[in-house]
């Protein structure tokens, strides 16, 4: 085995076995992935697949069995034994690219690498030692391209000069001296040093690792006098983008999740340390996320202020703000839609939280309107267009009017956009909530503000129908609308007066989509057997809605 497969095995079986800890507890418990991923789980865990095939009490046999066939789909597609025959789902990619490429194979290829499992297979290709160990107990230090994610094994982080009492900076790039990241391992220091392009706080990890020093003379955590805190649970460290915007903190958590892939390490028995070097406390309305990732209280940095941490298992995370990385920031080539990547984090997150579709109903369309309760971007007429739309179309939908704020718990959020089928909103990072809804669903960004490309991005990576509003012949804005810091025009800073029937009519087009989307009318055979004439009722409602304009 090569020293860098080593340093991989060595890193993949800490992670490993820390999922598999716990022998008393229940198989579904011990692993916690949607039953539909377990077959990817299995491709990628053999010794794991055995024991389930074995084991009378495993819940998963059928994905065991179906990981084990040759011609089963049953890899996500960056794994290195997965074959194209294996591979989940490509996306689809109906429609033109805007000049991009010349073939369709192209425009498929690009936006699988850029929004799918592609994006993890090209960073995984990238990986390399950094830091080479020369035996089985020596540390280690592994990175992709530009240190944008890094995982490494017995390292010591000394925090003598984090000073977070005395700044306000979250992103402090200074905090480190020679030798104060350090190891037993042999460092490639050119590489090292020609990594450094990227160095940026949400961008890379190069200012806290280019110091790095493989000099020490024995394992740190064999030497536990130089050690204040040993940690020998896998850690996971993450900045963090702004925890205040959904749009903005689920940057960090879809590239902790893609970090979690390039590991192979879904347990929730690991460590969070979150990456700030103020003095701040962490606080979001969307905390619990983390339990989705962890069973324990994420670490503040600050917590190690002074002490000299050895690490036995350390990730650094992709971040949120990479150079053409998910999603911020990232390059997303027209004419396609649907990445089985948003898809499984969408299916992971709501299996973990426990929510469950309810829906659809047998005669009805669940509509949902979030609602702002900002400065800016309100409805001026929102009264009015609920009252229409109740009004002209109370046979098709059941509607809900929400506010999602620190009143209504996150996961009573997701919950509920979960289960709708229409998903409605002003341009705001609430729309963000997209990520949950059932496949069948659409999304109608009311008004986009100019800023075209943000949700209707975010809905093609999801594989869910976007909608926005078509005529600007019948929305009214209050004023000119002025950036508060700039003064300049900007759309995004006035309310708007919406014309009623143009709504309605936008929203009988979706339940029209909806209506005919073949997921849509499984989930409601599967729900409510062979009805008779049921999708033929679905059909019907398409082209002759019971209510007219």
């Amino acid at each position: 085995m090569l020293a860098s497969q080593l340093v991989f095995a060595l890193v993949f079986v800490g992670f490993i076995n820390a999922a598999l800890s716990g022998g008393k507890c229940k198989w579904s418990s011990r692993i916690n992935l949607p039953p539909s991923h377990m077959v990817f789980y299995f491709n990628s865990n053999e010794k794991t697949r055995q024991k389930c095939l074995k084991d009378d009490t495993c819940p998963f046999k059928e994905a065991a069995i179906t990981a084990g066939e040759p011609n089963a789909v049953k890899c996500w597609g960056y794994e290195k034994n997965c074959q194209p025959q294996n591979r989940v789902f490509l996306p689809q990619c109906p429609n033109d690219s805007g000049g991009w490429v010349k073939t369709k194979k192209e425009q498929i290829d690009i936006f699988y690498s850029q929004g799918d499992f592609g994006y993890i297979g090209d960073r995984l290709k990238e990986l390399r030692t950094y830091c080479q160990p020369e035996s089985a107990n020596d540390s280690s230090l592994e990175c992709v391209d530009h240190i944008r994610m890094c995982r490494a094994r017995n390292i010591r982080i000394d925090f003598s000069d984090l000073n977070s009492g005395k700044s306000t900076d979250r992103y402090r790039e200074d905090i480190f001296k020679p030798g104060q990241v350090a190891g037993k391992c042999k460092v490639d220091r050119a590489l090292l040093k020609s990594q450094g392009d990227h160095k940026s706080p949400l961008q890379s990890w190069y200012s806290e690792l280019q110091y790095f020093n493989g000099d020490l003379a024995k394992n740190p955590l064999d030497d536990a006098e130089k050690c204040d805190v040993i940690v020998n649970e896998p850690t996971f460290l993450i900045k963090l983008d702004a925890g205040v915007n959904m749009y903005h903190h689920f940057c960090d958590f879809i590239n902790l999740y893609v970090t979690q892939h390039a590991n192979n390490s879904f347990s929730q028995n690991v460590n969070i340390v979150l990456w700030d070097t103020s003095g701040h406390e962490y606080w979001s309305f969307f905390s619990d996320m983390w339990k989705v990732f962890t069973n324990k209280k994420p670490i503040h940095l600050k917590t190690y202020e002074k002490k000299r941490v050895c690490f036995r298992d350390a990730v650094f995370s992709f971040l949120a703000r990479m150079r053409f990385g998910l999603y911020y920031n990232m390059p997303l080539i027209y004419g396609c839609h649907g990445t089985a990547l948003f898809k499984a984090f969408s299916e992971h997150v709501l299996h973990r939280f426990k929510l469950e579709q309810r829906g659809p109903l047998k005669d009805k369309l669940r509509v949902t309107l979030l609602a702002r309760g900002t400065q800016y971007r309100n409805i001026l007429n929102q009264e009015q267009l609920v009252k229409e739309l109740k009004r002209k179309l109370a046979s098709d939908i059941e509607f809900k009017l929400v506010t999602y704020d620190i009143n209504t718990p996150f996961i009573e959020q997701l919950n509920q956009t979960h289960n709708s089928d229409i998903f409605m909103s002003m341009h705001g990072a609430g729309l963000t909530h997209l990520l949950f809804l059932p496949d069948w669903a659409a999304v109608f960004e009311i008004y986009n503000c100019e800023d075209k490309d943000c949700y209707n991005d975010l809905a093609r990576l999801r594989g869910v129908k976007y909608f926005t509003w078509e005529n600007e012949s019948k929305v009214t804005p209050q004023d000119e609308g002025k950036h508060p810091q700039l003064g300049t025009p900007h759309k995004k800073f006035t309310n708007y007066t919406f014309d009623k029937q143009e709504f309605v009519r936008m929203v009988k087009k979706m339940i029209k989509y909806v209506r005919a989307h073949p997921a849509y009318i499984k989930a409601l055979k599967d729900k409510y057997g062979d009805i008779e004439g049921i999708a033929e009722e679905n059909i019907e409602k398409i082209n002759q809605p019971k209510t007219d304009l």
